[in-house]
């Protein structure tokens, strides 16, 4: 996997079972964007690129019965194949996709594209996307105006590295050729309700660089974590609570 960042693939691989638990799934209103603004129908080819565990692969389902997902991690496909059975998921790449020229309509990439936004992945999309065709990129992002958002943005953001991350912006810099036109945003309000071990814990340990860490490093994270659950006072005492997320979703269009 010479194509994946360490963190990604030491992470992804540990804490798969964490992804699945502790990832929000995706606002229903995003449905009608990718029907309206991306073109989903039910005889579109779609191909869902990074697709991880499938979290948002279920979604794309409901539209998108020519879908095809491509995964490079081999504990993330394996998840998705308990899961999602009936779609196949292929070993791959966003530099090395193992499907024909312009034989997809649609391209999507669910908090997936800051690890490969880079000239090569975007040539390979625009290999496999037919003339006319269409990239989606889409993130939950978390909604940092809240005061325990961010600080839990505070505990983790010193362990991030080198590890591509949405909120830097330089996952843009892709876009500076002429393969793919400007992306343009639509902005959703999410949340994730459940325990706070559940959408804070697990889901912060299913971050790529936590979950890359040793075991004694992330044990500091986690109680910091905890700390903060058990003090804050919107969270203290506290046994189901509502997570908040912006899901940010970009259309690109393929250029000749």
């Amino acid at each position: 996997m010479k194509d994946v960042h360490v963190s990604a693939s030491t992470g992804y691989t540990r804490q798969s079972s964490n992804y699945e638990q502790g990832r929000p799934d995706y606002p229903s209103a995003l449905q009608g964007w990718l029907r309206d603004t991306l073109g989903i129908g039910a005889g579109t080819p779609v191909l869902d690129l990074g697709a991880g565990t499938g979290k948002f692969t279920r979604l794309l389902a409901a539209l998108a019965p020519r879908l095809t997902a491509v995964e490079p991690v081999a504990a993330m496909r394996e998840r998705f194949c308990e899961r999602l059975p009936e779609i196949p998921v292929l070993e791959g790449t966003a530099q090395h996709i193992p499907l024909a020229d312009a034989s997809q309509q649609v391209l999507v990439c669910a908090q997936a594209f800051h690890w490969f936004a880079d000239a090569a992945a975007l040539r390979e999309m625009h290999r496999v996307l037919a003339p006319g065709g269409r990239l989606g990129l889409i993130w939950n992002v978390r909604d940092e105006t809240v005061d325990w958002v961010a600080r839990i943005t505070e505990i983790i953001t010193p362990y991030e590295g080198d590890t591509p991350r949405f909120h830097t912006g330089r996952w843009r810099d892709a876009f500076a050729g002429s393969r793919f036109s400007a992306p343009q945003l639509t902005t959703l309000p999410h949340v994730h309700e459940g325990s706070p071990q559940t959408v804070i814990l697990e889901r912060l340990r299913s971050v790529s660089f936590i979950a890359a860490l040793p075991q004694a490093e992330q044990d500091r994270v986690m109680a910091r974590l905890q700390d903060l659950i058990d003090n804050h006072p919107d969270l203290k005492g506290r046994e189901r609570i509502a997570f908040p997320y912006r899901t940010q979703a970009y259309v690109c269009q393929r250029l000749a």
